[in-house]
């Protein structure tokens, strides 16, 4: 038995080892040692704004199966795009001309995360206090060929040969482009082709992350059209640069429909999937097709989102689609019916483009919120993190909260663990006789785990009691893990003095100083095991944990701190009510 927990112990200190490897030569900028190889980058994305044209297959009508040439007429002047910056409270997006296509939307009250490296720095080469360029702000649709970055949000007409799509040139109303003491800013962009007017209404509206996306479409021409819109995501299949194996997030397409509720679809079962495509002679787009007249498509990534929203009770499909390489869309087609000649349809769509915070999204569409993703154990998480939101609001400071729901959450559990400790500090009064037994039948375990056995019920010590204080708190633990991983509420909000921002590592390690502390305290209060390698390395497995916890949240370290302190406190006070009475003086 002894042999066996030693192994145990061995294997996951070589397990800590190996990960506390890794997430040093990825703070370093090294490529993770459990990642795999980053994809081939593809040529750069040549901008559109001066030539007229986007060169990737993103902007390509290709892209779009049935979507046909909105060529300029012969002999006309060639068309000179521009892109439009629409300015809220809230945002600012950027919309190219050539296509009304969505090329960069920034948010104007979220700014990048710090990265402080712990192992990059300040002392030789360790720079725990570098500070990290967090002056800019987060910016979800963007194409950016120094990082190989592509982000679009495009829509168009399939269907109706040579009518307007995301390739086609449009022409802009004049009108305000910043709200300007409004309530809202509109953009409205036209284009002719093919027998087909498209007119395309962005709405944008103060204090809101959703914009409404209006298409009216008019039949010019002589003869009946039946055409098809499309609202189409558009994204590269590359990695965040910030994830790490204990910081790794989600990103990637996502949708939800009333009858299939939420799923994910990841870049690389797109990438899979279009390779078997290609090897039976399938086509590579339509990847996944789901019919129906309710739900939303997104691409959800750590702490935001760009959701569209289609026109509600009115069938259409949703497509997945890998585009070119390394570059993959999600989208909605959407058929408007037969249009007669002078005929015109209007079709409402929305856009969400901003952070997952709950109060947000569930307002928008059914099933948004659940793009904040809590991980398997959410249905601990979302009360958990409900009840820390109405501290929050009380308190005012997330450091704070996490301290006043540690103290509601010890309170909680405080008589199982108390049933705990009290078992631990029955075995510690009991452990010269378990010596004693150990000693008696060390040739032969099978009688030596009979008499501890006797023992254990003769003294009325449930051997696994011990057990309780830590199993007991693993789920809430892990959940807390995922709630400050996902989250926005929590990102970028300070606590005291060097703690500037709750979802990252303590940038000076004090936290994980204190808690290897109070684990040695801890440990110093519960029974020493039997086996002394296996004291030692229970004397040493606290160090090993508070080295990992120099990457983990820095709220989550406070939370295990804050817990650890009460505990050693409930240890104490048990201890010393079932310490051995001390010998009479002579």
């Amino acid at each position: 038995m002894d042999i066996n927990k030693r192994t145990i112990l061995w294997i996951v200190f070589a397990v800590s080892l190996v990960v506390l490897w890794n997430n040093w030569m990825v703070s370093t900028g090294h490529p993770s040692m459990f990642a795999p190889q980053p994809p081939a980058k593809t040529a750069p994305v040549a901008d559109a704004k001066n030539t007229g044209a986007a060169a990737t297959a993103a902007t390509s009508a290709d892209a779009v199966p049935g979507a046909g040439s909105a060529a300029v007429g012969e002999g006309a002047a060639p068309f000179k795009s521009e892109r439009i910056t629409i300015t809220t409270d809230v945002v600012r997006a950027d919309i190219d001309t050539q296509g009304g296509v969505i090329r960069r939307l920034e948010l104007l009250n979220y700014k990048e995360n710090s990265h402080p490296g712990w192992f990059n720095g300040c002392f030789g080469w360790f720079k725990w206090c570098q500070p990290g360029d967090n002056g800019k702000n987060v910016v979800l649709f963007d194409v950016d060929a120094n990082t190989n970055k592509t982000y679009l949000g495009q829509t168009g007409l399939i269907n109706a040969p040579g009518a307007p799509n995301h390739t086609s040139p449009f022409v802009a109303r004049p009108g305000a482009r910043m709200l300007n003491g409004a309530n809202q800013v509109q953009l409205v962009l036209e284009s002719e082709s093919g027998g087909v007017k498209l007119t395309k209404t962005f709405t944008f509206k103060r204090g809101d992350y959703v914009v409404d996306v209006r298409h009216d479409v008019t039949n010019t021409g002589s003869a009946p059209v039946n055409p098809t819109l499309y609202l189409r995501l558009v994204h590269d299949g590359n990695k965040p640069a910030t994830d790490s194996f204990f910081s790794s997030s989600y990103t990637g397409p996502t949708m939800y429909t009333a009858e299939n509720k939420y799923e994910k679809l990841k870049f690389d079962t797109l990438e899979k999937e279009a390779k078997e495509a290609q090897k039976t002679g399938k086509p590579m787009v339509q990847d996944h097709v789901t019919h129906a007249d309710n739900g939303w498509i997104a691409i959800s990534q750590h702490f935001f989102v760009s959701a569209f929203i289609p026109q509600d009770k009115l069938m259409h499909e949703i497509v997945t689609e890998k585009i070119d390489t390394n570059l993959y869309g999600i989208g909605v087609k959407q058929p408007l019916g037969t249009l007669a000649p002078g005929a015109t349809v209007s079709n409402t769509a929305r856009l969400f483009s901003g952070p997952q915070v709950s109060k947000l999204l569930e307002p928008v569409s059914p099933g948004l919120e659940l793009v904040k993703d809590y991980g398997w154990l959410a249905i601990i998480a979302k009360p958990m993190f409900w009840v820390m939101e109405h501290l929050h609001a009380m308190i005012g400071n997330w450091g704070w909260t996490i301290i006043v729901f540690t103290i509601l959450i010890k309170l909680l559990f405080f008589p199982l663990s108390a049933a705990g400790y009290k078992s631990m500090a029955k075995i510690k009064l009991a452990t010269p006789k378990i010596q004693a037994i150990r000693e008696r039948y060390k040739g032969d375990p099978a009688k030596m785990n009979q008499a501890t056995m006797e023992l254990y019920k003769t003294e009325k010590i449930n051997p696994l009691g011990g057990c309780l204080p830590i199993l007991i708190q693993m789920p809430v633990f892990i959940s807390l893990y995922y709630v400050l991983q996902a989250a926005v509420e929590v990102r970028g909000a300070p606590w005291i003095g060097w703690i500037t921002d709750l979802s990252q590592h303590d940038p000076f390690g004090i936290l994980p100083v204190l808690y290897a502390i109070s684990m040695f305290i801890t440990t110093r209060l519960n029974p020493a095991p039997a086996d002394p390698m296996q004291a030692k390395i229970m004397l040493f497995m606290p160090l090993v944990f508070s080295v990992m916890f120099f990457v983990f949240p820095s709220g989550l370290v406070l939370y295990w701190v804050v817990n650890n302190v009460l505990s050693i406190a409930q240890q104490w006070v048990i201890a010393k009510k079932y310490a051995a009475p001390e010998p009479a003086k002579a």
